[in-house]
């Protein structure tokens, strides 16, 4: 039996004992359930917390069938050291990381962590990827929403990005306030994005909210992607320096961001060499698994 067909008849089995679920969100969890299982053998584990192993390439065409299929409620996990250090300490996010559909992997810690459980990976950012679908998605016409960003970056980082890719799509940009929404403004954004009809929405507003709003919003924006991106909309606007390519094909990115953003960046990449050293030293001296 194929792992789709087990998926689905484990959807068939839940759904008699869920029927007050909305059936959107029923829907899915379905499809969602069925692509984690598919892809499952495409991941490595560092710690707990899968990494995808997908090349660029097969990353964009996942993306494309699930957007031709119109199938709503996936998403991608950009996965740092960072994002992976408060994946083992917060049960929420650890979640989010697993669950996600395709977990790529952002930063030379994630590499050489997985160099010591036996795992090559190649790095995929969201700044790149996000580069990446905005060309490849062009002869689709796929349908592109910013959602964050301080005030104005997101209609900055859409000008910037249509000149740069003429004919880009962009059907919507929304910054939110700062502070929580209520429900009913929240309800508002939520019928704000549906009524443009994304393909994708991007999402910037950091690490850990910006998940955190992904993963509450699952079900209800009817998007076959959400992609959280933090820095990205920064980059792509011209509002923060992104790292020049040499440095960023070096892996060097982050001593450009430590002098460029002292202050933000210190106390976070103290919780990435946490994680880097602990998962090192767990992986080098890990049970060798029996060949």
């Amino acid at each position: 039996m194929s792992h789709w067909t087990q998926s689905v008849r484990t959807c068939n089995r839940q759904v008699s004992a869920s029927r007050s679920m909305d059936s959107f969100a029923w829907k899915t969890r379905c499809s969602r359930l069925a692509m984690s299982t598919q892809n499952r053998s495409l991941r490595a584990s560092i710690m707990g917390l899968p990494i995808s192993l997908e090349e660029r390439p097969e990353v964009l065409a996942t993306l494309a069938r699930v957007i031709e299929r119109g199938e709503p409620g996936h998403y991608i996990s950009i996965t740092n050291t960072e994002s992976m250090y408060h994946g083992l300490r917060d049960a929420d996010h650890g979640r989010y990381i697993r669950g996600a559909d395709l977990s790529l992997c952002d930063g030379v810690g994630v590499i050489v962590a997985g160099w010591a459980w036996g795992q090559r990976i190649e790095r995929y950012n969201g700044p790149v990827l996000q580069l990446d679908v905005s060309q490849y998605g062009l002869a689709r016409n796929w349908r592109h929403f910013f959602y964050g960003g301080k005030e104005g970056v997101a209609e900055t980082m859409a000008r910037r990005l249509k000149k740069r890719y003429p004919g880009l799509v962009v059907c919507g940009c929304y910054c939110p306030p700062f502070g929580e929404l209520s429900r009913e403004e929240d309800q508002r954004v939520v019928d704000l994005i549906n009524a443009a009809e994304p393909d994708i929405v991007w999402v910037g507003l950091g690490l850990l909210k910006q998940e955190r709003w992904i993963a509450a919003h699952l079900g209800r924006v009817r998007a076959p992607w959400m992609i959280g991106v933090g820095a990205a909309f920064d980059y792509h606007a011209g509002t923060v320096p992104w790292a020049p390519s040499v440095l960023r094909a070096l892996g060097l990115e982050w001593l450009f961001r430590l002098v460029v953003q002292p202050r933000l960046r210190a106390r976070r990449y103290w919780w990435s060499l946490v994680f880097v050293v602990q998962s090192v030293l767990k992986g080098m001296f890990r049970p060798m698994e029996p060949q």
